[in-house]
């Protein structure tokens, strides 16, 4: 690309080689066939700014990369454009042990704040299995959630400031990480969320906090979606309740053939397992936690169930909740991310099975996901001899009935993995015409020649 050359940046800070491409142009979504022209690696924000001035300049578009590990489609490159990557914005800059707020570049990666924050003696709580390459700067364009989230909240909850750039090139400072800041509009929320539609985030301020008291882990075999629902409720009643996490047997089925360090979990097998975190934040805590277990055995909302006897056994329970993802991608698996309020989560999984057991009975379906707060994934497997466009044309047509009962329940078309290309279709399900056309004009003011992300999220 000869505009290219306008640039003034080093050698090895611009790729356009057929791998390089290959690789920054697309994330974990593997609908889109990736096609970029070029890939950028700024090193500090006014070269963003410097980047974002030259696109303008030339009306090329720009698509923002960081971990890549998004499941919306929200950082492919499929029409030509120059990929931003932050992978060379990983520093941290500074720690406040007073206000504990540490500040970042866009391109640290999650796992790298988590210790950091644990060598501080400090807890930087938004956890997913992803953390090990996923980026803050990601994390916050996509609001993220994770494991925690019914204690700690979203990724939003944590932001104490940002520095961002927009579309027309302006570099931001939002909030400066104050915990009050009465004068209006606070445009960080703005940003929260936006899938890098409206410019780039280059830095941000984050909030930490104390360690959580030790944690206990229950994995429980529960016979029915209904005593899910009720093993939640005594659970939180009753205990401090950290996370509340749900997979199937066929789920399980499918990591422990995966992973073959991992064994059985439980003597005798059910269609449904929670992942149960507790907090022993006093005395008595686990004893409560202990007594809520027995309750539940006794009362035939639990068939069967074990506590994590040390460290070892619970990252091996979890790995049987997070490496889900992992077991399932040679399936090539097309995905739905939803939410609906707690109440609403069995009836939504009881209605979405009928459908799919009456209309698609040889396409395997896996549930799991954050019960706690409502939120579902469900992988469509891919039958090894189908092809793909005939697969994604055969689940798009499951999509009217799931979206329908969604938008009937009052539920969001995607709880965490964000909007992106793949479900941008779909946004009007929980989003009203009046909401979509504000969502615009804020773009148009943001980025006014539409050359960050578009065509994500929304079309200008």
């Amino acid at each position: 690309m000869k505009a290219l050359s306008e640039l003034h940046l080093s050698q090895e800070q611009i790729l356009t080689d057929s791998e390089s491409l290959k690789h920054y142009g697309k994330d974990w979504t593997r609908y889109y066939p990736p096609n970029p022209s070029a890939i950028l690696f700024p090193k500090n924000a006014e070269e963003v700014v410097q980047i974002v001035q030259w696109a303008r300049k030339n009306k090329i578009a720009l698509v923002p990369s960081g971990g890549r590990t998004g499941l919306s489609g929200g950082a492919m490159a499929s029409h030509h454009e120059v990929v931003v990557s932050f992978e060379k914005m990983n520093k941290i800059l500074h720690f406040n042990p007073l206000d504990a707020t540490v500040t970042v570049q866009a391109g640290v990666v999650t796992e790298d704040l988590q210790n950091f924050a644990k060598e501080q003696g400090l807890y930087y709580p938004v956890d997913f299995a992803s953390r090990g390459s996923s980026m803050i700067g990601g994390n916050i364009a996509t609001n993220a959630g994770g494991i925690k989230v019914l204690r700690y909240g979203l990724t939003r909850n944590w932001v104490a400031g940002l520095e961002v750039v927009t579309g027309s090139g302006e570099k931001l400072q939002l909030n400066h990480g104050l915990i009050k800041n009465a004068t209006g509009y606070d445009l960080r929320h703005l940003f929260i969320g936006s899938e890098g539609t409206l410019g780039f985030i280059t830095e941000a301020t984050i909030r930490l906090t104390k360690p959580p008291a030790p944690l206990h882990l229950f994995l429980l075999g529960v016979p029915n979606l209904a005593s899910v629902m009720n093993v939640f409720r005594n659970f939180r009643d009753k205990t401090d309740l950290m996370a509340f996490e749900l997979f199937t047997q066929k789920a399980l089925k499918h990591v422990l053939t995966h992973a073959t360090d991992l064994k059985k979990p439980l003597d005798s097998e059910s269609p449904i397992y929670l992942l149960v975190e507790v907090e022993a934040s006093h005395e008595n805590a686990l004893e409560k936690a202990l007594a809520v277990f027995e309750e539940g055995l006794e009362q035939g909302t639990i068939s069967d169930g074990v506590l994590a006897q040390n460290e070892q056994q619970s990252r091996e329970f979890w790995r049987m909740r997070e490496d889900i993802s992992e077991a399932l991608a040679k399936y090539t698996p097309y995905k739905n991310d939803i939410s609906v309020t707690i109440q609403h989560v069995p009836e939504f999984m009881e209605s979405i099975d009928q459908v799919f057991n009456s209309k698609y009975p040889d396409l395997e379906v896996i549930w799991f996901g954050h019960i706690g707060d409502g939120n579902l994934h469900i992988s469509i497997l891919k039958p090894q001899e189908m092809d793909m466009s005939d697969f994604v044309k055969r689940c798009q047509s499951v999509d009217q009935a799931l979206y329908s009962t969604i938008q009937r329940l009052k539920g969001s078309v995607s709880a965490e993995h964000g909007v992106g290309l793949t479900k941008k279709p779909f946004l009007n399900y929980t989003r009203s015409s009046s909401e979509i056309l504000l969502m615009k004009e804020l773009k148009s003011i943001f980025d006014p020649d539409n050359i960050i992300n578009p065509g994500k999220l929304i079309d200008k």
